[in-house]
């Protein structure tokens, strides 16, 4: 085992990450939607190491990290129109875009596919961290495999003391949820994994936008696109009403468990004498506390019960996506 040290931002935590990046090791770091797991993107180990520390599907492809600044020509093979565009509207910002590439970046990151998905962060914290090291950053979440995304550097020691080196702390994360995923390889963009960016925010810019559904048996063309993710480590139920979640509530206690319910504000409040989680009322709200909250339930029961919110479109199509894969309920 190292020592996992959890650092603020400054010039003495960003020279020992760019030692650590330079020696081929894995480092945590804050976003504004999750803390990634970030390596070199042209290290074959250093990216190896990131499906090794998670225990990720080899499959499953990352995305490489940029700061505003870097030059993403030499790594792409051409991009569509609308992709200018969409950087200028969306970037710094939680949307990564996939491109036409092979052969600029480890084999590794993008899993055997032709194509490569690139992020610009806008925290304070990535980009300083991206700027100091110079070089695409393959990261995925900063989580085991299938568990929850972290949204605070106490989550990702949680999950990786003693097997990383350092967690560049930039605090909670404000967005909650992962970037929005967008195929730029068509002639009109197509949303692989729902985020923050929205499909109308996109069709606003670009004049149109798809979403993509994958096929069974399809090689993921995106994170986020296959497995079990998200999941707490408690047992979980997934209900539609308030008067469900409590007669469900109710039973689990006379069977032993220690049960608590996550739901929106309007339902929490209806359920106020309940131990109960409350998810907030907007979208954005919802995003920001999801994975705070699983991980707070995870820690408070034995049996989470999630109350499926009502409100819908827009940023909830985001985080329903999360919610049925951490409730079981796709």
């Amino acid at each position: 085992m190292i020592e996992t040290r959890i650092l603020g931002c400054n010039r003495d935590s960003l020279d020992a990450a760019v030692k650590y990046i330079e020696e081929g090791e894995v480092v945590a770091f804050h976003t504004e939607t999750v803390y990634g797991l970030g390596a070199n993107a042209f290290d074959d180990g250093a990216v190896l190491k990131i499906f090794e520390l998670k225990g990720r599907p080899s499959d499953n492809p990352l995305i490489v990290h940029v700061h505003r600044d870097y030059d993403i020509s030499p790594l792409i093979d051409g991009e569509p129109p609308y992709a200018e565009a969409l950087r200028k509207a969306f970037l710094p910002g939680p949307l990564t875009m996939v491109y036409p590439s092979t052969g600029k970046v480890s084999q590794y990151v993008s899993c055997g596919l032709n194509t490569l998905a690139i992020r610009v962060p806008s925290s304070p914290t990535a980009q300083a961290f991206l700027k100091a090291v110079d070089l695409p950053i393959a990261a995925p979440s900063a989580n085991l495999s299938k568990h929850v995304s972290p949204v605070t550097a106490r989550h990702v020691y949680e999950d990786f003391a003693g097997r990383i080196p350092l967690i560049l702390d930039g605090g909670a994360c404000s967005g909650g949820i992962e970037s929005t995923v967008l195929d730029c390889t068509g002639k009109v963009p197509q949303i692989l994994r729902e985020g923050l960016v929205t499909r109308a925010m996109i069709a606003k810019v670009a004049g149109d936008c798809g979403v993509y559904r994958r096929q069974a048996g399809e090689k993921p063309k995106s994170p986020g696109m296959a497995y079990k993710h998200y999941a707490p480590r408690c047992n979980t139920a997934h209900c539609r009403t308030a008067e469900e979640a409590a007669a469900l509530y109710r039973r689990a206690l006379e069977e032993g468990e220690r049960p608590c319910i996550l739901a929106e504000s309007s339902v929490a409040q209806e359920l106020s004498g309940y131990a109960v989680l409350d998810l907030g009322s907007t979208g954005e709200e919802m995003a920001r506390n999801l994975y705070a909250l699983l991980r707070e339930g995870e820690k408070r029961a034995t049996l989470l019960i999630g109350v499926e919110p009502q409100l819908q479109g827009g940023v909830m199509d985001g985080v329903m996506n999360r919610w049925k894969k951490a409730f079981g309920a796709i």
